[in-house]
């Protein structure tokens, strides 16, 4: 009888062990990203550095409609507690600010002081912004000599320009940037943006408006030109976590910062186009980067 009460004394003492192991487990890390094969990748690269340097758990949920009109405020809810964000959508969509702030620098100080006021943080940058750009064909960039946007201008009068309805008619886009840059070009064409990299390719037009990051860019072997008088101004990618999850996963913070400088313009791109036009998985693909910049 004795023996029998020292067993169930055991059972019971065993029980509450693991009880209590399993109540101080930490819920997962939830990571959320905007419906777009560039953040795919990012959340992708996140999660498994995370895992990989940690005993956390990670949660993805990836292609929350809206992006960030719907993903910020349920990180302050606490919802979420990352997400990949670029600064100058959280200076306009997030800070509500009408006017830009020109100076990077500056620009990451000020979305640092008025964040912390929302109980939330930026971690770093990446190391690649993905903003306006302007493309030409090769042979195109060959012909003319053509690498900066005041190449372009010098011979703007024998090119077309293909770009999007939203583009050429935003008051801050075509007119201004050829205003900027004294351009007059040939002729201009609007098209759907699904239809520009197939016009360019074409031949039907020589220059069109590109987010510096497009997979199509490394598809077709086009050149982006360089913004010498920097006419449009850097979306940085980086982190925004919130505070408190800093707090309950204490090793997060470090290895968030080891994301800051690790991707490229190019690279983002080439990975962004091995997941579109090669059609590999975007974890595939964030896992031999990973294992490229010796992390994994």
């Amino acid at each position: 009888m004795k023996q029998m009460k020292k067993k169930i004394v055991c059972i019971l003492l065993v029980c509450m062990v693991f009880g209590a192991a399993g109540c101080g487990k930490k819920e997962a890390v939830k990571i959320a990203s905007k419906p777009m094969t560039e953040q795919y990748i990012l959340t992708e690269i996140i999660a498994q550095l995370i895992e990989a340097e940690t005993d956390y758990e990670v949660e993805i949920t990836k292609g929350v409609g809206g992006g960030t009109t719907n993903i910020h405020p349920a990180l302050v809810k606490g919802e979420f507690d990352l997400y990949p964000e670029y600064t100058r959508t959280a200076w306009l969509n997030v800070l509500k600010k009408e006017e830009m702030e020109k100076d990077d620098d500056r620009l990451y100080e000020q979305l640092l002081s008025e964040y912390d006021g929302l109980g939330l943080t930026w971690t770093g940058l990446y190391g690649f912004s993905n903003t306006y750009g302007l493309a030409v064909r090769q042979e195109t960039a060959e012909q003319y000599g053509l690498s900066t946007y005041s190449d372009l201008a010098a011979v703007s009068g024998e090119l077309v320009f293909g770009g999007n309805p939203d583009y050429i008619e935003l008051e801050t886009g075509y007119t201004r940037l050829c205003e900027a840059y004294h351009m007059q070009f040939k002729e201009t064409k609007q098209m759907e943006i699904a239809l520009k990299y197939e016009a360019l390719i074409n031949a039907e037009v020589d220059v069109i408006n590109a987010f510096t990051t497009d997979a199509q860019l490394a598809a077709n072997q086009l050149v982006l030109l360089t913004d010498d008088n920097v006419f449009f101004e850097t979306f940085d990618a980086g982190t925004v976590v919130r505070k408190d999850a800093l707090k309950n996963y204490p090793k997060l913070q470090e290895v968030l910062e080891k994301l800051n400088g690790l991707i490229t313009e190019a690279e983002m791109q080439q990975m962004n186009y091995e997941v579109e036009a090669e059609g590999k998985e975007d974890k595939e693909v964030a896992r031999k980067f990973l294992e490229a910049k010796g992390l994994l």
